[in-house]
């Protein structure tokens, strides 16, 4: 079943964005091994992120393997603090 990770960052920019997506995306353009969809940019108060992956399971391995590591090693230029999470147990995703 699809999971949905919504992730706002108070404050953050665009510039923060780049610079931590380019940390712990594969390359431009690509996403991480089971994540389906990603969506980003300014919110009211800072920067939300809105990723989908293909499971639960996923979405933990990119979370303790790639994200939580390269966050805690610092990211040059990247978001300075942990983000506000709201995890969304998908019932339906359309292409």
């Amino acid at each position: 079943m699809a999971y949905g990770i919504v992730h706002h960052f108070p404050g953050g920019t665009r510039e923060q964005y780049e610079a931590s997506i380019a940390a712990v995306h594969p390359g431009e353009g690509r996403l991480p091994d089971g994540q389906i969809y990603h969506a980003a940019g300014a919110s009211p108060g800072g920067w939300t992120i809105i990723a989908v992956h293909e499971s639960k399971e996923s979405w933990e391995k990119f979370r303790d393997g790639t994200l939580l590591p390269r966050m805690q090693q610092g990211i040059d230029g990247g978001f300075p603090t942990p983000p506000e999470e709201t995890p969304v147990d998908l019932y339906k995703v359309l292409p």
